[in-house]
């Protein structure tokens, strides 16, 4: 009753605003939950913000959302691509505001749920508009990473984009790749196409951050890791290893288990590694979203005040 007085209360406070609030923080810290639960009491729908979880062939690995939890709110932009798709942020910033325009004819609040930052960003503040990549190019940039490593391309992003080296991410080699290739493509460096200008967008954002304690977000990705296994990753992953040079499956749980597939380590030190690597992504996505002063912190089980916090946004 108390959940139904408050969300009358607070439809009947929007005009004409549109407000999109979004559910984010590291992995395992409980967003898909909070998200669904959350929609339903706002009577709206989810637009995925995870950018492996668009992916239709890679569900184990990228803890997307069960039968169970689709079944109970309508969500966007999840599994509607195949790891043989060409899939960026740029082609999601333009699905999202597409889908947006259209939910906004219905929905006063729409929801967003996901940690790839960048993702988000292209949401909220618009990316700058990039050359395509020659897939040649892509490739031979990936066999020489192959040879030499992170030490190689973080060398020659040094020399060819010294502005970009002094602030990029220098352990993420997708980033790096990323610039590399925008390099050879065109001759300029990646810096030169980053204008940083915001692009205007026709309604509001709510940004929530979930916020869990170190240990206790070491010990749900673990437990997160031991469920994939228990769940068939092993199985899912050896039925993609004939696209495993894929960009979409260069990816955090699936390299770990290529290389074990490929007799290279044991089982048992696969699973390990993607403990390890989680939690090193999961301080990586921490620092992404600290920069952002706009994201209001919670922790996940604060239902009711963050529900608070979004009925204060909307009616200002």
């Amino acid at each position: 009753m108390r959940f139904r007085k408050w969300k009358n209360n607070m439809i009947s406070a929007v005009t004409q605003n549109k407000h999109l609030v979004i559910i984010t923080g590291p992995t395992a810290s409980g967003k898909t939950g909070l998200a669904i639960g959350l929609a339903k009491q706002l009577d709206t729908e989810i637009i995925n913000a995870d950018s492996r979880q668009v992916y239709r062939e890679m569900v184990i690995g990228t803890a997307a959302p069960d039968a169970q939890q689709l079944s109970q709110v309508k969500h966007h932009l999840i599994g509607h691509k195949s790891v043989t798709d060409t899939y960026n942020a740029s082609m999601y910033e333009f699905e999202v505001l597409d889908l947006l325009e259209k939910l906004f004819m219905e929905k006063q609040i729409v929801m967003m749920t996901g940690g790839s930052g960048l993702y988000i960003d292209a949401v909220c503040k618009g990316i700058d508009d990039l050359p395509a990549v020659d897939p040649a190019i892509r490739a031979q940039l990936r066999e020489f990473y192959r040879i030499s490593g992170m030490e190689g391309i973080r060398s020659k992003l040094e020399h060819a984009d010294p502005e970009y080296y002094r602030k990029a991410d220098l352990n993420n080699p997708k980033r790096i790749l990323k610039a590399l290739e925008i390099y050879e493509k065109t001759g300029r460096p990646y810096s030169s196409f980053l204008t940083g200008r915001e692009k205007h967008r026709p309604f509001t954002t709510i940004k929530i951050g979930l916020e869990v304690e170190r240990k206790a977000l070491y010990d749900r990705i673990n437990r997160r890791v031991d469920e994939m296994i228990s769940s068939g990753l092993v199985e899912e992953v050896r039925s993609l290893y004939p696209y495993k040079d894929r960009n979409a499956l260069h990816t955090l749980g699936y390299k770990e288990m290529f290389e074990y597939l490929d007799d290279r380590i044991s089982l048992e030190e696969a699973i390990d590694l993607i403990r390890r690597h989680t939690r090193q992504y999961a301080r990586r996505q921490l620092t992404w979203f600290r920069r952002d002063q706009a994201i209001k912190w919670f922790a996940p089980d604060h239902t009711m005040e963050i529900l608070n916090y979004i009925s204060m946004s909307v009616g200002r």
